[in-house]
């Protein structure tokens, strides 16, 4: 009988793949991997590899959502040194992968390689491939890094080297969707890892909301919306880099393309959740509108331009998901901090029962949220370490509405020290107390010198007590000024029984040249111990307070109405606020509705204030500027026009910033009519000044419509004579601006 021999056919061989992703994502790449039949993962920092069939591979290009590129293992060796590297690379067999009309590109990763230089590297693997053509064929390819055919990548860690063929081309965090971003956009797969460790889709449901208060780019949402509607994250992209491999397999493409279009057409839930973006900058959110548009994701995405300070609950039971600012820098890290505590804040106030997911590069500024978080996952964007913090606002962690501090007086008893700076002090709080309490004022004066002999005034700024010594004259000796400061402080303890923890004192004098903006020396214990910065409240605004390091707190309480005023007046309207100090006037115009406001001051240190005022508040932005110039100069070489100008200038100025001093009586008039240039036709200008002795140029008068409202804005805890400041009111002549109107 005769024996029939069967042909052994021989395996194939499995291939080697290898998927390279940010750190921290690597569990969520092995997961995707395994569900496109990937077999045996390992997982190293920042890579994923799997043994499988190129179907694995191409469903990995095409659906992971995680992963920055996949990778196919040609050969792996050692090379020790370039030579070896050229030679283990000319054994490749390089025209089964592409020809010599192909352009093809070489990028090598290095990890405490033996080769120190990845350029060096990569350009032996070029010259190895290029000589191997030329000898073999006559004719090399060409090189081509900005978009080649082919690419290859080449990893070498210690002496271990492995040459593979890039499946993916560019990084497959390039969707296709994304024509724009903001100033650092978020990778898009960083953002689907971020939905996904967040928890929330299993709970998205028609009934529920998707919320990104800094939507940025919009990068979150449409990652979120693209996994919602079961749509291949790599549907939009037009080229891979397999495509110009010799041995692409068109038919298996377009057969997961089929498939992933079927799924896509039949897994769009009928109830999709409202998926909702804000921010503050209007050219950004027209980026995410057509970012919206690009991914197919219109009727699903809605974007708004919205300050952080008008951000409401819409229904509930929702999601906010955000990648608010970092504060890299330090001159943003204190707007950033107050920034993080408002939006803590109003979560916490208004959005009971939901989840917020908050993806930062600062942590320790993360806990002015103030929130218990659940979980925490370690991630980087970019280089930057990061975290993803996730929780929850329930009822017990609501802010509630902060009461106005209930100051009451100690009982008249015996005489004590400095009988009658003490009752004048009660008599004075008898009357300032309740107005405070009826109009909502926590920051008021209830002493301004009113009796010679105690040359002082005292501030309440919420729960803590503001003292100012003035100089004694002359006819007064130091020792016995200092005996009537030392009495009145005694009295004002007792009358107001408040202890030395809350008594913060300052020593006005006469300041000269540079002595304006220097730090006042800490003097006491209890200055030193004090914190830094104190919130309070005015006008539905909140400040920064500094009542130890400079002789002003930061809010000057003599200006309360002008604030309001400004506050009044600013609807719709651009506003700049010169010598704007720590913007107290800007967080006015900016509740006030003002359109965008730009704040000058020649110091950077207020201006650092002024953002984080205005983050304290929920404003930022581009909408918002702060200009760190001599006010000036910068009139000087400005061309835009502003609705409402606020000008409230020093006295007198030698800062070290500048060449030249400032003088409020000799050099008003020519800021004024710089500041005039800059008003709109329609617009207002409000001038102030502190100067007791000034007197407004005539000439003004004469050029401008000129009204003096000092009465309007003095308030009646600084109603003495003579007046704190003086305040005028300026507008172009109608004429002008009828004749504007006809042109």
């Amino acid at each position: 009988m005769a024996i029939v021999r069967r042909k052994h056919t021989k395996k194939k061989q499995a291939l080697q793949f290898t998927a390279t992703c940010g750190s921290g994502l690597e569990s969520l790449v092995e997961e995707e991997i395994i569900s496109f039949g990937g077999r045996e993962t390992t997982t190293s920092p920042g890579a994923v590899s799997w043994t499988g069939t190129l179907e694995s591979a191409y469903r990995a290009c095409l659906w992971s959502r995680c992963a920055s590129r996949v990778l196919l293992e040609l050969s792996r060796f050692d090379a020790a040194d370039p030579d070896i590297l050229y030679r283990q690379a000319g054994r490749i067999l390089w025209d089964e992968h592409f020809d010599q009309e192909a352009t093809f590109a070489v990028f090598t990763t290095l990890v405490d390689a033996k080769i120190t230089h990845s350029q060096y590297a990569s350009l032996r693997v070029k010259d190895a491939i290029v000589d191997q053509f030329r000898k073999r064929f006559g004719k090399r390819p060409t090189v081509d890094t900005y978009q080649p055919a082919v690419r290859f990548h080449l990893h070498i860690n210690g002496v271990k080297a492995t040459l593979s063929l890039d499946l993916s081309g560019d990084s497959l965090h390039r969707r296709g969707y994304r024509n724009t971003g903001g100033e650092a956009p978020l990778k898009e797969t960083l953002a689907a890892a971020l939905i996904q460790l967040s928890g929330f889709l299993p709970q998205l449901d028609q009934n529920s909301y998707l919320l990104d208060p800094m939507c940025g780019s919009g990068t979150l949402l449409i990652e979120a919306a693209l996994k919602l509607n079961n749509s291949a994250p790599g549907l939009l992209r037009k080229h891979f880099g397999f495509m110009g491999w010799q041995k692409h397999d068109p038919r298996l493409w377009d057969r997961l393309i089929k498939e992933a279009l079927e799924l896509e057409e039949g897994g769009v839930p009928e109830e999709m959740p409202q998926i909702i973006g804000y921010d503050a900058d209007p050219r950004v959110v027209a980026a995410a509108r057509q970012n919206v548009i690009a991914a197919g994701l219109r009727g699903m995405i809605t974007i708004r331009q919205r300050q952080l300070a008008h951000l409401q609950c819409p229904g509930a039971r929702g999601f906010i998901i955000t990648n608010p600012p970092y504060g890299d820098r330090l001159s943003e890290k204190q707007a950033v901090k107050y920034l993080y505590r408002f939006l803590g804040e109003r979560f916490r106030a208004e959005f009971k029962g939901w989840q917020l997911a908050f993806f930062t590069g600062n942590p320790d500024l993360a806990e002015m949220l103030k929130l218990p978080w659940q979980e925490r996952h370690k991630l980087f964007n970019g280089p930057i370490r990061c975290q993803l913090l996730v929780g929850g606002a329930d009822a017990e962690q609501a802010v509630p509405e902060t009461a106005p501090f209930p100051w009451t007086l100690a009982p008249v008893s015996e005489a004590g020290p400095a009988e009658d700076f003490a009752n004048r002090l009660r008599k004075n709080c008898q009357i300032r107390l309740p107005w405070a309490e009826e109009e909502g004022i926590s920051c008021f004066r209830i002493y301004d010198r009113d009796i010679p002999e105690y040359n002082l005034s005292v501030d309440l700024y919420e729960e803590w007590v503001h003292v100012q010594e003035y100089a004694p004259p002359s006819t007064v000796s130091e020792e016995k000024a200092a005996e009537r400061f030392n009495l009145a402080l005694q009295s004002l303890r007792q009358v107001l029984e408040v202890p030395h923890s809350r008594i913060f004192i300052k020593t006005r004098k006469k300041q000269k040249g540079k002595e304006q903006y220097q730090k006042k020396a800490k003097t006491t214990k209890q200055e030193k111990k004090a914190a830094p910065l104190l919130i309070v409240r005015e006008g539905g605004c909140r400040f920064l307070v500094n009542f130890t390091d400079y002789l002003d707190t930061g809010l000057f309480l003599d200006h309360r109405r002008t604030r309001a005023f400004i506050g009044r007046q600013a609807q719709g309207l651009s506003f700049l606020n010169l010598f704007g100090y720590t913007g107290s006037a800007t967080v006015f115009a900016a509740r006030g509705g003002a359109s965008a406001t730009t704040t000058v001051d020649i110091s950077d240190k207020y201006l650092q204030r002024a953002q984080a005022n205005l983050s304290l508040n929920g404003y930022g932005g581009p909408l918002h500027q702060t200009v760190e110039a001599d006010c000036l100069e910068w009139l000087r070489r400005e061309r835009s026009r502003y609705g409402l100008i606020f000008v409230d200038p020093p006295t007198f100025s030698n800062a070290r910033h500048r060449k030249t001093t400032f003088d409020i009586q000799s050099d008003h008039q020519d800021l004024l009519e710089l500041a005039m240039q800059r008003l709109a036709r329609k617009g207002l200008l409000v001038f102030s000044t502190n100067f007791r002795k000034f007197k407004l140029a005539p000439e003004l008068s004469e050029q401008f419509l000129v009204e003096e409202i000092t009465e309007t804005t003095l308030p009646p805890d600084f109603a003495r004579k003579p007046p704190i400041h003086r305040c005028w009111t300026f507008r172009h002549p109608l004429e002008e601006q009828e004749e504007a109107e006809q042109f």
